[in-house]
C-alpha cells in the first residue's frame, strides 16, 4: 500500500504526443489514438498453449486464447474503435488458427465486425496470412506514426512497436513490484505484450539500451491506474 501510494503522489503521466499524435495509455495494455479511433495492441501469443502441447507434450491450461479475447472484448467494447490493430506475434505460431476452439474463432470474426482489423506481421507469425478475417500488413502508417512488429535502432520519430515484452520494476523499502508496460522516450514507444500467456523481458535488459540511448521513461500498468517510472528508479531482475 505505502509503495503504491507513494508512486501515485510522485509519478502521474500526463498524456503522452508522439510525432505529433495524442496517445492514451489503457489499463488494459493497449495504445488508443482517439483522433484516429485506432486501437493498438501487440503480441497477442494467441493459442500459445495449444503449441506447447503440439510440439513438447507439455500441456498448459488451454485458457490462453480465451482470456486474451475476453480482454481484448472489454477494451473494444469501451472504445468502440473504427479500427484495430494487432502489431505483429497475434498468434504463437503459423498453424495456431487452425487450434483455435470455434467459440475463440467466433469471438475473433464478432470483435472484427463493423471495423478495419489490421494484422500486422510478427516473428512468430509472419507465415500467417489468411484465414482469421482482417486484412494483413508489414507495417502500417497512421498519421505521424509507423507501426510495425519488431523496433529498430535506426527508425524515425514515430514509430510504434512491439516484440519485447517489456516490463517495468520498482523497488522500496524492501518490496518490489514488477509489471508490464510501454517504454518510449518521447521518439518511439514500445508496447507491452497483451497475452495472458505473453512473458516479459525487464526493461533494464541491455536489449533496450541502443533503441534508448538517452533513456527512457517506463509507464507501468498498475492497480486502477498507469505509472510513469524514469529509468533511474527501474530495478534489475
Amino acid at each position: 500500500m505505502a509503495l503504491g501510494q507513494r508512486l501515485e503522489k510522485t509519478t502521474r503521466a500526463p498524456g503522452l504526443t508522439l510525432a505529433g499524435e495524442t496517445l492514451a495509455l489503457d489499463l488494459c495494455g493497449g495504445l488508443w489514438l482517439g483522433a484516429h479511433r485506432t486501437l493498438i495492441v501487440s503480441d497477442l501469443h494467441l493459442e500459445k498453449g495449444s503449441a506447447y502441447a503440439a510440439r513438447s507434450g507439455q500441456f498448459l491450461p488451454p485458457y490462453d486464447t480465451r482470456e486474451t479475447l475476453a480482454c481484448l472484448h472489454e477494451v473494444v467494447a469501451r472504445l468502440d474503435p473504427a479500427r484495430v490493430v494487432a502489431l505483429g506475434d497475434s498468434f504463437h505460431d503459423a498453424r495456431g488458427p487452425e487450434r483455435m476452439e470455434p467459440g475463440d474463432r467466433a469471438m475473433v470474426a464478432a470483435l472484427q465486425e463493423g471495423r478495419d482489423w489490421v494484422w500486422i506481421s510478427g516473428n512468430h507469425d509472419h507465415a500467417v496470412t489468411e484465414g482469421v478475417g482482417g486484412r494483413y500488413a508489414e507495417t502500417l502508417a497512421i498519421g505521424g506514426l509507423t507501426l510495425r512488429h519488431e523496433p529498430t535502432a535506426d527508425a524515425p520519430e514515430g514509430e510504434v512497436a512491439g516484440h519485447l515484452h517489456p516490463c517495468g520494476k520498482v523497488a522500496m523499502r524492501g518490496r518490489a513490484v514488477r509489471r508490464r508496460c510501454f517504454v518510449t522516450d518521447g521518439k518511439r514507444l514500445i508496447m507491452p505484450a497483451f497475452g495472458a500467456y505473453a512473458g516479459g523481458l525487464n526493461v533494464r535488459n541491455p536489449v533496450f539500451e541502443p533503441l534508448f540511448p538517452a533513456g527512457f521513461t517506463a509507464h507501468l500498468l498498475g492497480d486502477g491506474r498507469v505509472f510513469a517510472i524514469g529509468k533511474a528508479m527501474l530495478s534489475k531482475d
